[in-house]
């Protein structure tokens, strides 16, 4: 099975891969479902290109082209073409079938992969996508595992990609999911239980919602960049279920995730390689330690979504986002540090305050968590210094087993939980 990790950025990308990813998928800039995800716009194409080139080496990367396009923003895609058949890319996952054509008339040979924006939620719509060209579909969200057998069954040349991990949407594009989500019945399917026109109370502080016949059910209410979340599920974590999904014909795991941090995407990745490679090879090592750091980053209660049935995703208990850590930055080589050390000191730039005294560790795409107790911070005039503080450069030392590409992180103290 296929690990198919998100990048949001290059450096994501790089992080994707280097910490166990078969594949990733990206975005441009207008044209998939994560405008804010940083995407890969920046700089000149053939640049970027050359960077793609490099950073995938010999595995796959796929471009999200997956939102729904007007008239005037068709024809704005169309005159981009020539710069997006440059990069490497192994696959378009698409949502609007109006841009089909376009691809072919440009890149006549490229992979097609169907969004799972498409709704395609049976073996019918799955062989006529594969009849007009698709080679694979990304399931349905309200799929179930049995259902996911079926489409497999019935159109065994159609390669099958199914989320396994992250955040879940109840309405994009019209396509609402509350009704599901809440009551059990599809609005996709005419059985709408008209679910947004319940009555609910909203609740101040913690800011949630109650709805008044289940009173003992919170929907949290969560604001980002420029928008407010409301009504929003619990995350999706499948990676106890695995073998299911190989079972049930399933070709690639995906994980969702475009606009977290590199943290969340080495630490998500990671666990999700090494329960794969436990599933298909029984000898391969004990995926533990590294599956319990999910349950370290910043999330949602987890579920197992539709697949096992509706109950799963109908019933979240808490408020807010639960979060043990606090990433610190990624480790790189120091190639300007005027140490006389034989061992290459390694330099980061701190995303979060932190210090010396705090419980620090660091993870890898193999250590599982290496505490760092005591380390000496240089500052980048070489001083020591016993707090780092954001966006700051800074070099670490100490007896550790350290190496480029190892995450920092320090645990949260219950102080700072009441404050967030």
């Amino acid at each position: 099975m296929e690990l198919l990790a998100p990048a949001g950025t290059p450096e994501k990308l790089h992080f994707a891969y280097l910490y166990g990813a078969d594949a990733a998928y990206f975005g441009l800039g207008g044209l998939s479902l994560r405008d804010r995800a940083g995407n890969f716009d920046d700089g000149d194409p053939a640049t970027l290109a050359a960077s793609l080139r490099a950073t995938k080496g010999n595995k796959r990367l796929y471009c999200a082209v997956n939102r729904y396009f007007q008239n005037d923003e068709l024809r704005a895609f169309e005159q981009r073409l020539d710069q997006v058949a440059e990069l490497p890319i192994d696959a378009f996952i698409v949502s609007d079938l109006g841009v089909v054509p376009l691809l072919r008339a440009r890149m006549p040979n490229c992979e097609l992969h169907l969004s799972t924006q498409a709704n395609c939620t049976n073996q019918e719509a799955a062989r006529m996508y594969r009849d007009m060209g698709f080679s694979r579909i990304v399931a349905a969200r309200e799929l179930s595992l049995r259902e996911l057998s079926q489409i497999k069954n019935a159109v065994p040349d159609l390669e099958l990609e199914a989320f396994v991990h992250g955040a879940m949407c109840l309405a994009y594009s019209g396509r609402c999911f509350i009704s599901k989500w809440m009551a059990g019945r599809s609005g996709n399917t005419g059985d709408c239980a008209h679910s947004c026109r319940w009555e609910y109370a909203l609740h101040t502080g913690d800011m949630y919602l109650q709805e008044r016949e289940r009173p003992d059910e919170y929907y949290p209410v969560i604001e980002d960049e420029g928008h407010t979340m409301i009504l929003s599920s619990r995350d999706l974590c499948l990676i106890d279920h695995l073998a299911a999904f190989r079972d049930s014909g399933v070709d690639s795991l995906k994980i969702e995730g475009r606009m977290k941090s590199v943290y969340y995407t080495a630490v998500v990745t990671r666990a999700y390689r090494k329960a794969i490679d436990a599933v298909m090879d029984p000898t391969a090592p004990d995926p533990a330690p590294f599956r319990d750091a999910l349950f370290e980053v910043s999330r949602r209660e987890y579920s197992t979504g539709f697949y096992f049935g509706d109950e799963a995703v109908q019933h979240p208990t808490e408020t807010s986002y639960r979060e043990e850590y606090r990433f610190l930055g990624v480790l790189e080589t120091n190639t300007t540090s005027a140490t006389d050390s034989p061992v290459p000191a390694l330099s980061f730039t701190a995303k979060n305050v932190c210090s010396t005294e705090d419980e620090i560790e660091a993870l890898g795409p193999d250590t599982a968590k290496l505490p760092l107790s005591s380390p000496v911070f240089l500052d980048e005039d070489g001083n020591e210094v016993d707090v780092i503080k954001p966006s700051r450069s800074y070099t670490i030392s100490g007896p550790y087993d350290l190496s480029p590409g190892m995450v920092l992180r320090r645990r949260i103290y219950d102080k700072e939980r009441l404050k967030t």
